[in-house]
C-alpha cells in the first residue's frame, strides 16, 4: 500500500531527504509532497556569495530528480498548519493535504536584532536568493555598506558588498571576527587579512541605532557614538529555527528553540519528524549542512522499515571568506578539562595554526587554522585519536617535508556524506576506480564542500594504484612532459623524439598525441612524416561517417554568416550531391563527400573565403554565440563581435581535446557557455568567464574562473587559461576533467593571479599561435604532395570507391547502408 510523506521545506537538507528516500525506496511505497517556500528548486545555499560573483541560480540549483511520477513539488508554497488528529496539513495558499508522515525542514530565518530603526527601508538580511537580489539592487558602489554581524555569513555579506564595489563595514559584538570558530589569536590574524582587502572592521562594538532620514537608512550609531554614513545595512547576527508552527500544533521545543525531537529525529507524534535547522536533537540545534544530511540519511532509513539514528555532528568548518582560508575542527577553543594548545604563527605570512591535544599531548582533540587550511583534510579525520607524531610537525607549511602518516581505517574521510575512509578503499579496490572523479562518483565524497578532495588522490595512491604519468609503454614521460621536451629541444619529427626520448617504435596512443604536440608548436598536421600519426579523421582533415564518405565544416565564426556566403554552401552542396546539416555549433556541415572529391570542395570554400572549421581535430570546433546587444533587447554586451574575435583567434590551436566555446550576451545564457570549455558570459560591467563545461555523456557546467572582465583582460585570461591547459592536460582529457582534477582555485591561482610567474609566457605562446596560424585546407590545396594522398585507389585516383551508395529522403542523400567489410570466417572442420 502506497503512503504519503510530506516535506516542508525544500532546502538543502530536504532535498537531501528527497534524494535519499528515492534512491533506496526501490519498491515505490512512498509517495512524496514537497513544499518549497521559495519559488526557486532547492538550491546551495552555502555558495550563496558566489550569486554575486557571476554565478546564476541555475549554478547554485541542486541536482534535480528528473521526470518522477511519485515526487510532486509545490513552490512557492509553505506549510500553515498541522491537524495532528486527522494526520491532515494546511499549505499557504489554503489546499488540505492528508500525511501518513510529516517532516518537518523549514530551516531557520536571520535573526534582526531589535535596535531601533531595523525595519527601515535600506535595511536588508542575508539569507536567500531573494535576499540577495534586493541587495543587489540597493548597492551603491563607492559608497559605504554596513554589516552587523561578523560570523560566518557576516563576513560573506561583506564579500557580497566588495563583489558590488561597496566600501564594507563589518560590526562584531564580541572581541574577535568568527568567535565560534576561531580563537583570539586567529582572530586577529583574520581580522589584518580582512582589513587588507578593504574591509572595515569594528570589534568588541554592539550597534546602538540605526539613523534614518524620509523613511531609509542614512547612518548606524555603534554603542560609543561612532556613526557610520550608509543607505545599505545588512543583518548577518545569526539565525533562529523557524519553528513557529510547535505551539498550535501541539509540539515541544526545545529550550533555545527548534522543534524538540530524539536520536530519531522524532517529535512526540511518532507520525512527525524534523530535520536541519529547524530540528532541536535532545535539545541542541545545529546550523551547519552536514548535520543536516546526517539526520536525512536517519530517517529516511526509519521510513523505509530501518533502525537508523542521528549519530551526532562533526562541526568542523572549512571555509575561504574575503579569500582568506579559514578552518576549524574538534574543540577547536580548548574547552576540554586539561587541553593543551600547540600554536604556530607568522606574521609575515598571515598564518595562524593552532592544535589542541589531551592532557598527556598524545591525541588530537580539535584545531583552528587562519590564513593556510592545507593542513585541514589531514587533520580533521584524526580528531579523538593518537597523533601520529609530534605536534609541532603537523603544523609546519606545505613543502616542509613533514611527512603525513595513514589515516585510521574507520576514519571519516567526508564529514558531509559520512564516508569514511574504509568506504573509499573498499570502492577503490572493489570497483577499480582509478581516479578521483571515480572516487566521487561512486561513494559521494568530496562533492558537497570539496574540503576533503586533497585527500582523495592520496588515498588512491595508499590502496596502490599508481598516479602513473607514462604516455604510454614508449614514452615513460606525461604528454605534458614531452610537450616541454619538444617545445624546449626543436624537435620535429616522431622519429626524432622516439629515438632521443623514448623506446620502440610507437604505439596508437603516443603517435597521435606527439602528432598533436608537433602540429600545436609548428607546422602542417599533414607534413612529411607526420602523415602515418594521424587518426583518419586528422589524415584527411575531414570527419569520416559510417559509410566511408566524410563530413566537410566550414568554420563560421561566431555563426554569423552573410547571404552571399549561405549561397555558396547551398551551391556547393548542389554541386557536389552532399547532404546539409545545421549543426548545434552554429555552422553548416556538407556530409557525403568521397575522399576524392574534398580537394574539390576545399577550393571551392576557400576561394569563397571560407576556412577549415576543425570539425576533425583535437583543437578549437566552434564559439557559438547569441544575437547579443545588436539586436535583442536583454543583451547587454556584444556577443557576436567577441564571438568572433575568440574564434579567429583560437582557430586551428590544437590541444589534448576538443576545445568548445560559448558567448553569451547576458545571463539568461542562450548561447550555453556554461557547457562549453571555455564559456564568457556578459554582464553589465564586461565579463564573466566560465571554464570546465562539457556537455555529451557526462555533462558538467564550467566553473567561474573570473568576473567582470573588459574585453582585453578576458583576451588575456582565455590565452593563459587555454595554453596551461595545452601545456599540463594529460592525453584526450579535457578541460572539465583537468579543472576537476586541478581544482578550480588552483587554475585561477596560476591562470588569474599568476602565482607561477608564468603568465607573460603563456601570452606569448599564444600571441605565437596567432601569429603563424594558415588554414591546413589552403595548406593541402598549395602542395601537390599532399594533393596526391586524396583518392580512393592509388593506381586509379579518379575513379571514385564502388561500395558508397545513397539513397534518398526528404529530398536530400543519407547513406545507404554502412560500407560492407569481409568478415572472418570460422573453417567447419571436415565429419570423421
Amino acid at each position: 500500500m502506497m503512503r504519503t510523506l510530506v516535506i516542508a521545506g525544500h532546502g538543502m537538507v530536504g532535498h537531501r531527504l528527497l534524494e535519499v528516500l528515492r534512491s533506496r525506496d526501490t519498491a515505490g511505497s512512498w509517495r512524496i509532497v514537497v513544499l518549497s517556500e521559495e519559488a526557486h528548486h532547492a538550491y546551495d545555499r552555502v555558495a550563496l556569495s558566489s550569486y554575486l560573483d557571476g554565478k546564476s541560480a541555475e549554478d547554485l540549483t541542486l541536482p534535480p530528480l528528473g521526470p518522477d511520477p511519485l515526487v510532486e513539488v509545490r513552490a512557492s508554497t509553505s506549510l500553515a498548519a498541522i491537524d495532528r488528529r486527522a494526520r491532515r496539513i494546511t499549505t499557504s495558499d489554503g489546499a488540505e493535504l492528508d500525511y501518513d508522515a510529516l517532516v518537518l525542514a523549514t530551516g531557520s530565518r536571520p535573526f534582526v536584532p531589535p535596535v531601533p530603526g531595523h525595519d527601515l527601508d535600506g535595511c536588508h538580511v542575508y539569507r536567500t536568493l531573494d535576499d540577495l537580489d534586493a541587495i543587489r539592487d540597493a548597492a551603491a558602489p563607492g559608497e559605504a555598506g554596513v554589516v552587523i554581524g561578523g560570523g560566518l555569513l557576516g563576513l560573506e555579506a561583506a564579500n557580497a558588498l566588495r563583489l558590488l564595489e561597496m566600501r564594507p563595514h563589518v560590526v562584531e559584538m564580541a572581541p574577535r571576527l568568527m568567535p565560534l570558530q576561531v580563537d583570539d589569536g586567529g582572530g586577529q590574524v583574520l581580522a589584518r587579512l580582512v582589513e587588507e582587502l578593504g574591509v572595515t572592521v569594528h570589534r568588541g562594538a554592539a550597534t546602538r541605532s540605526i539613523e534614518g532620514r524620509g523613511g531609509r537608512v542614512s547612518g548606524v550609531v555603534l554603542a560609543d557614538g561612532t556613526t557610520i554614513g550608509t543607505g545599505l545595512v545588512v543583518f548577518s547576527a545569526g539565525v533562529r529555527p523557524r519553528d513557529e508552527l510547535a505551539e498550535a500544533a501541539g509540539l515541544a521545543r526545545g529550550e533555545r528553540g527548534g522543534f524538540l525531537v530524539d536520536e530519531d529525529c522524532r517529535t512526540d507524534d511518532e507520525h512527525i519528524w524534523a530535520i536541519g535547522e529547524c530540528a532541536a536533537v535532545q535539545g541542541r540545534c545545529y546550523g551547519l549542512v552536514a548535520p543536516g544530511y546526517g539526520m536525512a540519511e536517519a530517517v529516511a532509513e526509519q521510513l523505509l522499515g530501518g533502525t537508523a539514528r542521528f549519530p551526532g555532528a562533526d562541526l568542523s568548518t572549512k571555509l575561504k571568506l574575503l579569500g582568506v582560508d579559514v578552518a576549524s575542527f574538534g574543540d577547536a577553543h580548548a574547552t576540554t578539562e586539561g587541553a593543551l594548545e600547540v600554536v604556530y604563527a607568522n606574521g609575515a605570512a598571515g598564518t595562524y595554526a593552532k592544535l589542541v591535544l589531551g592532557d598527556d599531548a598524545s591525541v588530537l582533540l580539535g584545531g583552528v587554522l587562519v590564513g593556510d587550511a592545507s593542513a585541514y583534510p589531514a587533520l580533521r579525520p584524526l580528531v579523538g585519536r593518537e597523533l601520529p607524531g609530534p605536534p609541532e610537525r603537523l603544523l609546519l607549511p606545505a613543502g616542509s617535508g613533514a611527512e603525513a602518516a595513514p589515516l585510521p581505517a574507520d576514519a571519516t574521510v567526508c564529514s558531509c556524506n559520512n564516508v569514511t575512509k574504509q568506504d573509499i578503499t573498499a570502492a577503490v579496490t572493489d570497483r577499480g576506480l582509478t581516479d578521483v572523479a571515480g572516487i566521487k562518483s561512486c561513494t559521494g565524497a568530496g562533492t558537497s564542500c570539496g574540503s576533503c578532495v586533497p585527500l582523495l588522490a592520496g588515498l588512491l595512491t595508499e590502496c596502490g594504484v599508481a598516479a602513473g604519468k607514462a604516455l604510454c609503454e614508449h614514452f615513460s614521460q606525461s604528454r605534458a612532459e614531452l610537450y616541454e621536451i619538444v617545445q624546449a629541444t626543436g624537435i620535429g619529427t616522431f622519429s626524432e623524439l622516439i629515438a632521443r626520448h623514448g623506446t620502440g617504435r610507437g604505439c596508437d596512443l603516443c603517435k597521435p598525441a606527439v602528432a598533436s604536440i608537433l602540429a600545436g608548436l609548428g607546422g602542417h598536421v599533414l607534413a612529411d612524416e607526420q602523415v602515418p600519426l594521424q587518426d583518419t579523421n586528422d589524415r584527411f582533415l575531414a570527419n569520416m561517417q559510417r559509410n566511408g564518405t566524410y563530413s566537410v565544416v566550414p568554420r563560421v565564426p561566431g555563426g554569423e554568416i552573410t547571404p552571399e556566403g549561405l549561397i555558396v554552401l547551398g551551391e556547393v552542396a548542389r554541386e557536389f550531391g552532399l547532404y546539409t546539416k545545421i549543426t548545434g555549433g552554429q555552422r553548416i556541415d556538407l556530409f557525403g563527400a568521397r575522399v576524392e572529391q574534398l580537394p574539390a570542395i576545399w577550393r571551392r570554400l576557400v576561394d569563397a573565403g571560407f576556412e577549415s572549421g576543425h570539425a576533425y581535430g583535437k583543437a578549437l570546433r566552434t564559439v557559438k554565440s547569441c544575437v547579443g546587444d545588436d539586436w535583442c533587447r536583454y543583451g547587454v554586451q556584444d556577443s557576436v563581435t567577441m564571438a568572433i574575435r575568440l574564434e579567429l583567434r583560437y582557430r586551428g590551436l590544437r590541444a589534448p581535446h576538443k576545445l568548445k566555446s560559448g558567448v553569451s550576451g547576458c545571463a539568461r545564457e542562450c548561447a550555453e557557455a556554461r557547457g562549453k570549455d571555455f564559456g564568457v558570459i556578459a554582464t553589465e560591467r564586461g565579463w564573466n568567464l566560465h571554464v570546465g563545461g562539457n556537455g555529451g555523456f557526462t555533462p558538467r557546467h564550467a566553473e567561474l574562473l573570473a568576473a567582470d572582465l573588459d574585453d582585453e583582460r578576458l583576451v588575456r585570461v582565455i590565452d593563459r587559461f587555454l595554453m596551461f591547459y595545452i601545456r599540463t592536460a594529460d592525453r584526450l582529457q579535457r578541460t572539465s576533467a583537468w579543472v576537476e582534477s586541478l581544482g578550480i582555485d588552483h587554475v585561477r591561482q596560476v591562470v588569474v593571479e599568476d602565482s607561477l610567474g608564468i603568465a607573460a609566457d603563456l601570452e606569448a605562446a599564444m600571441a605565437r599561435h596567432v601569429e603563424n596560424y594558415s588554414d591546413e585546407w589552403a595548406g593541402v590545396l598549395a602542395d601537390p604532395a599532399k594533393l596526391a594522398r586524396f583518392v580512393s585507389f592509388i593506381n586509379a585516383p579518379d575513379a571514385p570507391d564502388p561500395t558508397i551508395r545513397f539513397t534518398e529522403e526528404r529530398g536530400q542523400i543519407r547513406p545507404d547502408g554502412p560500407v560492407p567489410l569481409p568478415l572472418p570466417r570460422i573453417r567447419e572442420e571436415a565429419p570423421a
